[in-house]
């Protein structure tokens, strides 16, 4: 189970890096239900096996790409977000003081602060795109006009996942030109 995991997990973000065109240096936000990953209801069932299983499919390939990530924490703790210090620094977002646990936080937000060389936690950040993993709603970590975005996977483990990317706003009226995205 913990091996597809890892693989489902893996391949969605490869397929979510390419469709959302994302490059090095933007980011992306994950949230992770390891209950719903593991067939409970999310916040009831929290598996610190399944959220290694999907941190180690997932952060590798991010780091590979360039890609920076924000893992959201659960309810408990606001949705507050880890993230490398360097990446909170370089967007200017104000750190604050929490540790997430399995319980407080969720077991794929413990991993990433376990696994990241400097993590801090964050209230809010802007990413280029976005995976839901099991009905975390990290569209309000994501810049202002999302697009979903429908992969050839539809789900990690037992949880449903959905995808976003960002867009540009659209800003003018009847004469405004518009690039191509």
């Amino acid at each position: 189970m913990y091996s597809d995991i890892k693989n489902q997990a893996r391949a969605a973000v490869s397929e979510l890096i390419e469709l959302a065109s994302l490059k090095a240096g933007q980011l992306m936000v994950i949230g992770c239900s390891s209950s719903e990953m593991v067939g409970e209801k999310i916040g009831k069932g929290s598996s610190l096996e399944a959220a290694k299983a999907a941190f180690e499919g997932i952060y590798p390939l991010l780091r590979e790409r360039g890609v920076e990530l924000a893992v959201q924490c659960c309810e408990h703790l606001n949705r507050v977000l880890i993230m490398e210090r360097e990446s909170a620094e370089k967007r200017g977002c104000e750190v604050v003081n929490v540790v997430p646990q399995p319980k407080a936080g969720g077991s794929f937000a413990t991993c990433a602060w376990e696994s990241f060389c400097d993590p801090v936690a964050v209230e809010e950040i802007r990413a280029d795109a976005g995976l839901d993993i099991g009905g975390t709603l990290i569209g309000m970590h994501l810049k202002h006009v999302a697009v979903p975005v429908r992969l050839s996977i539809k789900q990690i483990g037992c949880a449903g996942i959905l995808c976003a990317r960002t867009r540009p706003k659209y800003v003018g009226g009847p004469r405004a030109v518009y690039k191509e995205m």
